[in-house]
Parts: C-alpha cells; structure tokens; sequence
C-alpha cells in the first residue's frame, strides 16, 4: 500500500498521523494491499479553486475526494476483494479552513485532519451522504473507523509508555537487557 501526503498547504501537518489513519482505513475496509492514494493537503486559494471549478459551488472547503476515473466508471466499488492493484485516487484537505471547524467542534486540528482523511478515502471507496440513508451509513462507518484507530493508537502509546518505565526501573535495579544471543 503506498500512501503519499504533500503538504502545500501552509500549516504544519502530521503527515505520518494523516498516512496512519489512511492506512487503517483501507486495511479495515479490505483494500487491495498494492492500491495507490495521494493525500495532498492545500490552502484556501488552492481549495476554492478546486471546489468552485469540480463541485460548482463558491469557496473553499474541508475536504474533496477525486476518484480515478476507471475505478469511478466500474459499476463495482474499489474496496471490492476482487480489484487488483489500482492508483485509488486523491484526497484533498484544506488545514486553513478545517481550523475553524476543530475550533468549532471542540477538538484539535490534528483530530479534524484525521476525521477529513476518512471522510475522503470513504469517499474514494464510493460511500457518499447525499440521502439520509447513505448519509447514516458513512459518517456511522466513518466514526467506527476513526474510533478504532483512536483506541489503538493509545493503546499503543500505553504499552510504549509502560515499556520504558519498566526498563527505567529494571536499569535502574541493573537488570539491563541482555543481547540475545
């Protein structure tokens, strides 16, 4: 799976967070390992640009996915078991304009990007929220998917965490580890 984040945007962004969460994403929903995704984050110019020129409507956004057009064509959905290796398409983030939204929803702008990265692969998977059914569906699928990452990324950071304080005190008791022989 290749996974690559171009930051043009302007703000600092955890690039390896944002690869991380995409990652999760397209394991758990069972993409092909071999598929391609581009995230590329842009500032508010850029995103009106974008948004006003493929989606008609004026200003900038948070987020917009730009599937490949073979794999949008196909009457079967990317995530589809059977799709061999295939370049997924594009997520577009805008930092500057999901500041306010973070602000507003009372959490980092890390957290925002992370929840915007899942919205846009859900997107490039075919998932959309135009009827309140499909809407349902994907931010249900989209909060599951974030909440599982979320609980394994401090899970992780826990065991580091526990790790580090056992080998402060075994180190400190001159129990230090032993090369494996």
């Amino acid at each position: 799976m290749s996974i690559e984040v171009v930051n043009e945007s302007g703000v600092t962004v955890d690039e390896a967070s944002l690869v991380s969460v995409a990652r999760f994403t397209l394991e758990t929903m069972q993409v092909n390992p071999a598929v391609e995704l581009a995230i590329t984050a842009v500032g508010l110019d850029a995103m009106t640009e974008l948004h006003e020129r493929w989606m008609d409507e004026p200003g900038p956004t948070d987020v917009m996915a730009f599937p490949m057009d073979s794999l949008a064509e196909d009457s079967r959905r990317p995530d589809a078991p059977d799709l061999g290796p295939a370049l997924l398409g594009d997520v577009v983030l805008c930092p500057a304009f999901a500041k306010d939204q973070a602000k507003t929803a009372g959490h980092t702008l890390a957290d925002e990007l992370h929840l915007l990265t899942v919205h846009g692969v859900l997107h490039l998977l075919g998932y959309d929220h135009l009827e309140p059914a499909e809407e349902r569906e994907m931010f249900g699928l989209q909060d599951r998917l974030l909440g599982q990452w979320r609980h394994g990324r401090e899970r992780a950071r826990e065991q580091d965490r526990r790790k580090r304080s056992d080998d402060r005190l075994l180190g400190a008791a001159g129990f230090e580890d032993e090369p494996t022989r």
